[in-house]
Order: structure tokens, then sequence, then C-alpha cells
């Protein structure tokens, strides 16, 4: 029953897109199982650069069957958007390659309204959402009042349910927030259409996956988000709405606690996050403009979904442990080493002071580091271009040196190296 798990361990944006395309050549299903089009993964493949919000990462690879599991939220519109995109660059995606659970909950318009209401109403202390009305549909979803990938398949009473949710929301966006109503004729009206389109993916992908997995096949499951904004164990409230750590593969895909061949957890070089919340080793000026580039490349630090620069900083080695403990990281994957070079010193957060007081674990998880200062291990940096290494042996001995201390600090082997946003830019660290 082989399933392998893919994890970001930091704040999201760790390039788990480009792992997952990577390790779905080896894959027969690669599934979805949080989260929604507030991710952004992508995935280039020569002249084509995959920006993929919602459809599984490996799709690329042609025999592979994606699926998006009913631990998601799910916009119609974004996901129809997202099969043409890939039809239009020559990768065919249709409902005998693609199945969407019955159980996902949708995104509607409301759900986005909502979204930015609650945002611009919290003024200075907003949390830095993507407006793509995610926290709204997962409140729908546990309070019982969401509507469901399922209710597609009436059309007639899908039109009455979404008419009703709509103006149930209309309530509060004027009552409360003070802003426009929403037509809800209008979105009923275009949410049967897409109900039309969709009806074809809907499946029960519980038991799609149960059957791979008891016939042998492998099972791949994309995280989307990262650790760190995990509902309950990322850096609340500055986090997302679902559940984005590997022991939620098994609720959010519907299988029951199957065994687990490997569980890889994602990191750049550095860190970076987009949005609100803390980041203790934030930095700025000509250090954070190096490290973010300057948006004209596609693998430059701009958010894949929202467009934003991202805050970017050193690695940060003790959040990083913490991700790879909750999450039980077997092997690391580290991307954008890259972008390190040219860099004549590298640091390292191996610890955290505040006052008096030296921590190598955090005393109460990550939801409150401002008591905490980052403790600096630093490292010499190398000059060289590495995107045409392919070798271990080839890396400049700084860059080999740096991730050997940080398996040796976290105690988790780093199985690779990424070199570049291209499929082959990848060096097997112990070969």
């Amino acid at each position: 029953m082989p399933l392998d798990i893919v994890i970001g361990t930091q704040w999201g944006d760790e390039g788990k897109g480009r792992i997952v395309d990577l390790l779905a050549a080896q894959a027969d299903i690669v599934a979805r199982f949080n989260g929604g089009d507030n991710a952004g993964h992508t995935v280039t493949v020569g002249n084509h650069t995959f920006k993929l919000h919602l459809i599984p990462s490996g799709i690329i690879h042609p025999h592979t069957v994606g699926v998006l599991g009913n631990g998601m939220v799910i916009n119609p519109s974004s996901f129809l958007s997202e099969v043409e995109m890939l039809q239009n660059a020559g990768v065919q995606v249709g409902p005998d390659r693609l199945r969407i659970s019955f159980a996902a909950h949708l995104i509607t318009p409301a759900h986005r309204a909502m979204d930015l209401a609650q945002e611009t109403a919290r003024g200075s202390g907003n949390l830095g959402t993507t407006g793509r009305g995610i926290g709204p549909a997962y409140t729908g979803k546990v309070s019982r009042n969401g509507l469901r990938i399922e209710d597609m398949l009436n059309p007639v009473t899908f039109m009455k349910k979404v008419q009703a949710h709509v103006e149930e929301v209309n309530q509060i966006l004027v009552g409360l927030y003070h802003t426009e109503p929403l037509d809800p004729r209008a979105v009923a009206r275009e949410y049967t259409n897409c109900a039309h389109h969709i009806i074809p993916y809907i499946s029960d992908t519980g038991l799609l996956l149960h059957q791979a997995l008891q016939n042998g096949q492998r099972v791949l499951a994309e995280g989307a988000q990262g650790t760190l904004l995990d509902i309950d164990h990322g850096t609340y409230p500055y986090v997302t709405s679902s559940s984005a750590v590997a022991p939620a593969v098994y609720t959010g895909l519907g299988i029951g606690i199957t065994p687990v061949d490997r569980v890889v957890g994602v990191t750049k070089a550095f860190q970076t996050r987009v949005g609100s919340g803390p980041f203790p080793t934030e930095v700025f000026g000509k250090t954070a403009e190096r490290l973010r580039g300057t948006g004209k490349n596609p693998w430059d630090e701009f958010g894949t979904t929202t467009g934003r620069p991202r805050r970017v900083g050193w690695l940060d080695g003790v959040l990083l442990r913490y991700a790879l403990r909750v999450n039980g990281v077997t092997e690391l994957m580290m991307t954008k080493m890259d972008v390190l070079s040219g860099l004549t010193t590298l640091r390292l957060s191996v610890g955290y002071k505040a006052g008096d007081e030296a921590y190598q674990e955090l005393p109460l998880g990550p939801a409150n580091l401002s008591p905490f200062e980052p403790v600096y291990e630093e490292l010499p940096g190398w000059e060289e271009d590495v995107t045409a290494v392919r070798r271990w042996t080839d890396l400049p001995p700084q860059a080999r040196a740096y991730v050997r201390r940080i398996e040796d600090y976290c105690g988790v082997p780093v199985r690779r190296v990424s070199v570049g946003p291209e499929r082959d830019q990848v060096v097997d660290v112990h070969n």
C-alpha cells in the first residue's frame, strides 16, 4: 500500500509543485487533501510554466490521475479555468484523469465578498488572506450550512441552495459590514452552469484511493500551504483555515490509517512568507532584494496566487525542526539553492533567546514568536553559479557544507536539492 506524502515545512511557497512533479513520475494517483485556490504550485517543463491552484501538480505527467479530496474547498470557476489552461497547453485533462470528491465544499462569490469585508474590518490587524473566500467557506463547512460538490448533482435544488446561501450572506454583508449585496439569482445561474460542466468529474474519491492502495498502486498526497500556516500547528491566527500537516491526509482524502512509505518535507534554502504574521529571521534592504528577485522571472519571490512580494529571510532551523516533528518527516527536499549563489555569508537560526533565556525548542509552539530573537550560526557562502550542476560532488564545498549542517541540526536527511526551476535542475545529495 505505497502512500507518499509531500508537505511544506514553512509558510507555504516552498516549491512543493516542482517536487510533486518530480515524484509523480513514479506515482499512479496524485491527490490534494486540503486548501483551495489560495494555493499556488508552479511547475516548469521546457518552455511551459504551469501555475496550478487546485489541480494536483502531478497532472502534468500523462500517466497520472489527479484527485481533489474532500478536505478541499473548490471554486468551480477557478477549476474550470485551470482545466482549460492545461488543455490549451496540450495536457489532456478530463473526467478520465481528474476526479473531485463529492464531499468537497464549494467557494462562492459570497464567500469571497465576506473574506474581503472581514479583512477590511480588521484594519491594521488584518491577517493578509488571499481574498479567495477560503476562511468563510471552511466556516460554512464546520457550521454545517456549507455547499458541497454533491449538491451540484441535482440542478433544481442546487440553484435554490445557492440562492438561499447568497441571501443569507447578504444579510451579514449589508447589516454588519455595510457593503453592497450580491445578486442571488445571478450567482445561482452562474453556479448552475458550472455544475453542468463539473458533474462528470464528481466521484467517491475515498473509495477510488482505497481501492488503488489495496491494488498496490502508488498514491502521492500533495499538501497545500505549509506547516506554519496550519490551523492548529501554525502561527495562529496568521494561518490558513485548513489542516496543512501530514496526518490531515487521512481525513482530507477519506482513507483509513494506511502505512506511509515516506513523508517528504519541502523547504527552501532560505525562508519566505506572504502576508501578515511573525517572521523572526526576516531580512530587509539589499539582502532582501537579493533573495526576493525583481519579479521578472516566474521563480522570483512573488506570490503565485496573489502576486504580492514575499517577505524573505534566513532559514529558521528551529521552526524547520518543529515542522519535521509535527509531520513525522522522513526526508527533506531543499529548493532554490541557486538563489544563494553570490552571497559571501549565510545565516542559519539554530536557537532563540528571550531576555536572558535561551531556547532550542519553542516552549508553546509558534503561535507567539514576538518575545523571541533568533540565535544565528554563520556559514561561508559561495560565488559559483550552480544552475548547471547535476552531481553532488560538483556543488561548491560551501554549498555541500550548508546542506550537511541543516541535516545535522534537524536530524533528517536532505535527499535532493534543486538548483533551478526546470525538472532536471535537481541534485541527488546521496549519490
